[in-house]
């Protein structure tokens, strides 16, 4: 019997990016796990990838090209081959693109985040057909947007230096659930003295474990940083050096915090007691060296690259960046400086074209309503129908029987059932890959440990055949999967130097070349026009909007909306259930099952007031649609606040809808962002 053990990475949707073992026997993978000697991740996986080989070999797996043979949405296909399925795409789009390429749209997202089959021959094959762009908004566009108003990009502190921190700031964040060994370091921390407080509307498992909470209201975290601001300017907890050495624009926030955010004023806003604001400020400020975790929950409202920017600003203030376990971290993409033009290659749209640009988080309104309208679509990596905000428009989208939608996929998603082909698609074990992070700083290698299963076949294969069955002469399509790897290496970034693709395969990761120690900004050297922390933002400006850090409250408040909350008086947020990773593994029967059923948490007072008891049938509801759930009374989020932990598949939830029946297509203020958390609701006990 022969036996290897092969170097991989997990490539999903999570800030960890772990190093992972596969065994192999005679083929077949029988064993996953961590990799001990990766230091980020230390041998562990989350309870979910842990699992990987039922999602590998399920019996659900699509194994073969399938063509529709129903109504759209029923799930009804045949067998076809592959030749028969590649001839009749690339006979559709060739058709669309001779009327108007702009008909045809990718619709990808980060269900794996390897540069291969995320982002290098399918990013080549749209650019040269001249198709219209996705722009990518689900997750954490307004954050990076607001990063790079203010230190140039998504670049933070390094994860690992955590645990040397004395006071860790866990802002919009659950790191138990999605972000692992982050928390582990975090644990580490505070057994050595370090104070952690959680900043979260809702009592998560990771709040549960601080040693502080603070509950704002929903999108109100902006507010709460300017009056930590204001205590730190009133009471002279600022590094006086390090502001006039490495930022621009002080003087005018202090003038801002301290005439329009004094603490009583916030605690209004935050719905919080004026003692935990200036208590806030007091400890950040006293605390060296302090960190703040930032994550992407606190950002996906109407304010939410203002309220990242804003965060962002308080390690200048307080020096915090002079120590490595000091300042923030939202993503440390960055840092990598992957070559994306080679991987990509833009410079393959024809000229004279100007691709428009499709908002993946209004793609409802583009489906049903853009002109010219699109015509055919290829999802892959993605499973809209579940994670698109206004899923009724999504569906009424996909319903079209003018669409042309492609799917590639592992599993008949609830996507996939809309599609006119699907093609089976490799899970991480079955191909080759190159990963960076947004959590760490090194870069990862995934070897294929086992043969595609059944005919499936990787993303960046299909894409090269499509190329050439639409006639792509260009050298670039032809390039191999090691050569696509090397490409995104060889950028000659300072920070991937002495990684070599050979080296890096062998020994599964490779640390950026930054020291081990690594304060980024101790001495200035922000990646902004400046060079430095710009609390005023003159590129901000340009653009017509305030350069200041400010509070831009969600559109869907009490406070900011009083009348909308006169009929929907609850705040919705749907954050990520622990088995579930947006909807990947929520098909999978061991978490599918464990999660039984779809629920939502109340305040003890938010459902006594409704007569709504714990266990009970309810109904969410506002003029978008409705989705049920059983009631689960538990003292986790605020008052005002309910809570329903996502994404269920449409068709494994009793009543074939989710979360985002509820949530809407509005755009942030920067990035473009989606604005899941952003979103009004009543709750009725169900009939």
């Amino acid at each position: 019997m022969s036996t290897e053990v092969v170097r991989a990475a997990c490539p999903h949707d999570c800030p960890d990016t772990c190093g992972m073992l596969v065994t192999v026997k005679d083929g077949v993978a029988v064993k996953i796990q961590g990799d001990p000697s990766m230091p980020f991740t230390e041998g562990t996986l989350c309870t979910k990838v842990a699992h990987y080989l039922e999602r590998t070999y399920s019996p659900d797996r699509v194994l073969h090209p399938l063509k529709r043979t129903g109504k759209k949405g029923a799930g009804s296909f045949r067998r076809v081959t592959w030749d028969e399925a590649l001839d009749e795409i690339a006979a559709r789009l060739k058709g669309i693109a001779a009327e108007n390429p702009q008909m045809i749209l990718p619709c990808s997202y980060a269900g794996t985040m390897g540069m291969l089959q995320y982002s290098s021959i399918d990013r080549r094959f749209f650019h040269r057909l001249g198709a219209s762009l996705l722009d990518r908004t689900l997750c954490s566009s307004a954050g990076k947007a607001g990063l790079k108003a203010t230190l140039g990009g998504s670049y933070g502190m390094d994860p690992e230096q955590f645990v040397d921190s004395r006071l860790i700031l866990i802002w919009g964040s659950n790191p138990i659930v999605s972000n692992l060994h982050f928390w582990s370091r975090a644990q580490e921390a505070k057994r050595r003295g370090a104070k952690l407080i959680a900043v979260d509307p809702y009592r998560s498992l990771t709040a549960e474990k601080c040693s502080q909470h603070i509950a704002p209201y929903p999108g109100t975290d902006a507010a709460l940083a300017l009056g930590m601001m204001h205590v730190l300017v009133a009471e002279e907890l600022l590094d006086r050096d390090y502001i006039e050495r490495y930022t621009v624009g002080f003087d005018a926030l202090k003038k801002r915090v301290l005439a329009e955010y004094a603490p009583a004023r916030v605690a209004d806003i935050c719905g919080l007691r004026v003692d935990e604001v200036v208590q806030l400020g007091r400890d950040y400020g006293r605390t060296k060296p302090a960190g703040i975790r930032l994550n992407y929950g606190m950002q996906r409202h109407a304010g939410g690259g203002m309220a990242a920017r804003t965060i962002a600003c308080l390690p200048a203030l307080t020096g915090a960046w002079r120590d490595a376990a000091g300042g923030i971290v939202l993503t440390t993409a960055d840092f990598y400086g992957f070559d994306h033009a080679a991987l990509e290659r833009p410079d393959l749209i024809p000229a004279g074209v100007r691709p428009r640009v499709i908002n993946q988080a209004a793609l409802g309104d583009a489906l049903t309503r853009a002109s010219p309208p699109i015509k055919a679509t290829i999802v892959y990596n993605n499973n809209p129908v579940a994670v698109c905000p206004d899923s009724s428009q999504v569906i009424a989208g996909f319903s079209r029987e003018d669409l042309f939608t492609v799917v590639m996929d592992s599993f008949l998603t609830d996507t996939a059932d809309y599609a006119d082909i699907v093609l089976p698609a490799t899970t991480q074990l079955e191909h080759l890959d190159v990963h960076k992070s947004y959590g760490h700083l090194y870069v990862l290698a995934n070897n294929a440990a086992i043969a595609p299963v059944g005919e499936s076949l990787p993303n960046i294969e299909v894409f090269r055949r499509l190329a050439a069955r639409m006639g792509f002469e260009d050298a670039c399509f032809a390039d191999s999967d090691e050569v696509v790897a090397q490409q995104a290496l060889a950028s000659g970034h300072p920070n991937l130097a002495g990684i070599d693709w050979a080296a890096l395969r062998e020994r599964g990761w490779m640390r950026l070349a930054v020291p081990e120690k690594f304060a980024p900004f101790a001495q200035g050297n922000f990646a902004t026009p400046s060079a430095k922390c710009e609390l005023y933002s003159a590129a901000l400006e340009k653009e017509g909007i305030d350069p200041l850090p400010f509070y831009n409250p969600p559109a869907e408040l009490a406070s900011s909306n009083p009348a909308l909350a006169q009929k929907y008086p609850l705040s919705f947020l749907s954050p990520p259930r622990r088995n579930f990773l947006n909807s990947t593994f929520a098909n999978l029967p061991r978490f599918r099952e464990d999660d039984r059923p779809p629920e939502l948490e109340l305040h003890a007072d938010d459902a006594a007031s409704r007569g709504i008891r714990d266990g009970d049938r309810v109904r969410v509801f506002n003029d978008r649609g409705w989705f049920g759930a059983v009631a689960r009374i538990n003292g986790k989020p605020r008052r005002g606040v309910v809570v329903a932990l996502s994404v269920w598949w449409k068709k494994f939830s009793p009543d074939g809808r989710n979360a985002n029946e509820v949530t809407s297509q509005r755009i942030a203020d920067l990035g473009g962002a989606a604005t899941f958390y952003d979103c009004l609701v009543e709750v009725e006990k169900a009939a």
